[in-house]
């Protein structure tokens, strides 16, 4: 068991039955479900970006748009970038 910081969140993202925890470097797991996690995170600093990922938003770079429309985040602590179609839903 090892205890994360929120602080040092980048996202959280649902795989399966299992929510990975992704911070600057590692990857961990949780059993803890993306819909329960959301109401027990500071709501200016954690942002619902997809319905399978929420972000740090201390943690975006950018926000970009393609020709189809699509978004795509990324991040300042990790190499790879996420594209969703729904970026900051409204809540």
């Amino acid at each position: 068991m090892r205890m994360v910081p929120v602080d040092e969140v980048c996202y959280f993202q649902a795989t399966d039955k299992y929510t990975s925890v992704v911070t600057r470097d590692a990857e961990l797991l949780i059993r803890t479900p993306l819909k329960e996690l959301l109401g027990q995170l500071p709501a200016e600093r954690f942002r619902q970006i997809h319905r399978g990922t929420i972000v740090n938003l201390a943690e975006v770079a950018a926000a970009t748009r393609d020709e189809s429309g699509r978004l795509s985040v990324r991040l300042r602590n990790r190499k790879e970038s996420r594209v969703f179609a729904d970026l900051f839903r409204a809540q």
